[in-house]
């Protein structure tokens, strides 16, 4: 009899919580995402990312991001350009070989969504917010960010002639796992 009551226990237990249990829905990043960064000068793409993607509209709560760009994938389609944006001038590349986001939290708004989380450039970590939207299995953001609160660069030389802030724009399609 105890064995009993001790087995309908533990099936109401499993059953229960096969209810309450809600994974988020895990996503492969697309070898045809696109990462564009605009200004009056420079402007180009970061050809190289990976990461770890977990987003369900409806359970916000268990979604998840955690990519990275590879700093050398930068293509601003001139070679000299491209070399001097991965030295220690700007992103130092060798030091800083990827800029990381891992996200905090999801909200819904009422364009789509925004994702709270850390974004990391050149060895700076802050808190940023990202709006994005998601149709058809593709996640799509645009913002600014100012290069030099992530000590992009500097305003002498060369540098200053280059906006503080840049224009990025993603597109990210996925495939479910």
């Amino acid at each position: 009899m105890k064995k009993a009551n001790i087995l309908t226990a533990l099936v109401a237990v499993i059953a229960l919580s096969a209810f309450t249990i809600k994974a988020s829905i895990d996503w492969k990043i697309s070898d045809e995402f696109s990462i564009k960064f605009t200004s009056e000068d420079p402007t180009g793409v970061f050809t190289k990312m990976d990461g770890d993607v977990s987003f369900d509209p409806d359970d916000l709560q268990s979604s998840r991001f955690d990519v990275k760009v590879d700093v050398s994938s930068i293509n601003t389609g001139r070679g000299m350009q491209n070399k001097h944006a991965v030295s220690d001038k700007w992103f130092d590349a060798d030091n800083y070989p990827t800029i990381d986001f891992t996200s905090k939290s999801f909200a819904k708004t009422a364009t789509g969504y925004e994702v709270i989380g850390t974004l990391q450039i050149h060895g700076v970590a802050k808190e940023f917010t990202m709006p994005f939207t998601f149709e058809d299995d593709v996640f799509s953001s645009s913002f600014t960010i100012n290069r030099l609160e992530y000590n992009i660069g500097d305003m002498k030389g060369m540098s200053k002639n280059v906006p503080e802030e840049l224009t990025v724009d993603i597109s990210v399609p996925v495939t479910k796992k």
